[in-house]
């Protein structure tokens, strides 16, 4: 029996309730629901720790290159009657053999010993945030600090002058949150608007891939801008625009979420942070609980490749599948209590980067950047407590709050 379920894919829901827990712990009751939400394509709600693990395990069976997120009946006439044809795809949206192999190209950048190379800038852009706020007040800890510290490291690491940070940061917020009229291009259509974004993303990427095939230097810009393929072949222009989009705007808001997460849960529960601040040989341990608890990217769409049998249901070739990361990590048969937030959590076998050839190539930076603002928080936050109510962005792939009022002190 289908469900309507239009909460669990709306974009307007998420952006006024948030994710929808409680209708998730309810469908973790079954194994598979078919969904056909109102003006949304249909598609299987995969719920469950268990089947998410199967699911992402299969790509001969379910399928990454059909697209990524599930579209609204208009946004698929659009697709399926194109009239500016797509002509570039990320690794995110790559099948085997083409997966592994453009993958590589930059997956030894982000391994845990390339990532210590960058402690330092970790460290640095983690102190100058806190440092920013100021010794006393009320701020919006999204935009102050949040927002801010994920920007600053992976705008380093691509080449992004200072100067641009704040035009990046507003391109990347256009693209994630769309659908949210807060952060919509006035006067555009979708369709404009995306094309527009693009265009700035190229002219903005392109000027430093250019840059840095004439002037190599020892940097992640440089890797992609000179990279080649198994087969010798340089990687190729729409190819290597891609490898910049997805480092940059997968890494800042899926980061930006959590740590936007790790401040929300603090402020409910606030016992959590003394714990950390009177055991620090917690860190580890948190940070995982943060990126479980928080779970920004909330799903990711499959697509079966073939007809066959899954659980007892019968799929059919073309069928759609929502893997809802952010219902496996408070799956009650992985996680005790699972909706508490335990910063010493262990074990924590949580999805929130995902799981098998499709695992976040970036996690290690994304630990390290949540890392060094918890040590930040942890030493120098005396007390801090909510100046308002957090509200959410309109958005149902890559979710959390889009403003965190907050008083606070902190110490020098």
């Amino acid at each position: 029996m289908a469900i309507d379920g239009l909460e669990l894919i709306s974009p307007a829901h998420y952006g006024d309730a948030g994710p929808p827990h409680e209708q998730w712990r309810r469908l973790r009751s079954q194994p598979l629901a078919y969904v056909e939400p109102e003006g949304f394509e249909n598609f299987w709600a995969v719920t469950r720790h268990a089947d998410i693990m199967e699911i992402s395990s299969r790509p001969e069976d379910f399928c990454n290159g059909e697209g990524i997120v599930l579209l609204t009946d208009e946004q698929a006439y659009r697709r399926d009657n194109p009239t500016i044809p797509m002509v570039m795809k990320t690794i995110i949206e790559m099948d085997p053999p083409d997966h592994r192999i453009f993958r590589k190209v930059a997956s030894g950048y982000f391994t845990p010993r390339g990532i210590e190379r960058l402690d330092e800038i970790v460290t640095e852009s983690a102190k100058s945030v806190i440092d920013s706020l100021g010794a006393e007040g009320e701020a919006d800890f999204v935009e102050s600090i949040t927002q801010q510290h994920p920007l600053r490291v992976l705008s380093t690491i691509l080449g992004i002058e200072p100067e641009q940070e704040q035009q990046l940061l507003e391109l990347t917020s256009q693209l994630f949150g769309g659908d949210d009229p807060e952060l919509q291009r006035e006067g555009e259509t979708r369709d404009e608007a995306m094309l527009a974004l693009f265009m700035d993303f190229y002219t903005m990427f392109n000027t430093i891939i250019e840059d840095r095939r004439a002037n190599p230097r020892d940097d992640l810009a440089t890797m992609l801008a000179t990279a080649t393929l198994e087969n010798g072949e340089p990687l190729g222009d729409m190819e290597t625009l891609g490898y910049y989009l997805i480092v940059f705007n997968a890494g800042h808001d899926t980061t930006r979420h959590s740590l936007t997460g790790a401040f929300q849960a603090f402020l409910d529960n606030p016992g959590e942070l003394q714990r950390l601040k009177d055991d620090p040989s917690l860190m580890k341990s948190a940070v995982e609980e943060v990126v479980r608890f928080s779970a920004p990217v909330n799903y990711m769409k499959r697509t079966a490749t073939r007809d066959l049998v899954y659980d007892g249901h019968e799929i059919k070739k073309g069928d759609m599948f929502a893997l809802f990361y952010a219902s496996a990590n408070r799956d009650a048969a992985v996680f005790d209590d699972p909706d508490r937030f335990d910063v010493g959590r262990n074990p924590n076998r949580h999805l929130g980067f995902g799981w098998a050839e499709h695992y976040c190539l970036g996690a290690h930076l994304a630990r390290a950047s949540i890392k060094a603002l918890l040590e930040q928080l942890a030493a120098r936050m005396e007390w801090m407590e909510p100046a308002g109510e957090a509200d959410y962005v309109a958005s149902s792939f890559v979710v959390g709050p889009k403003h965190l009022p907050v008083r606070y002190k902190i110490s020098g």
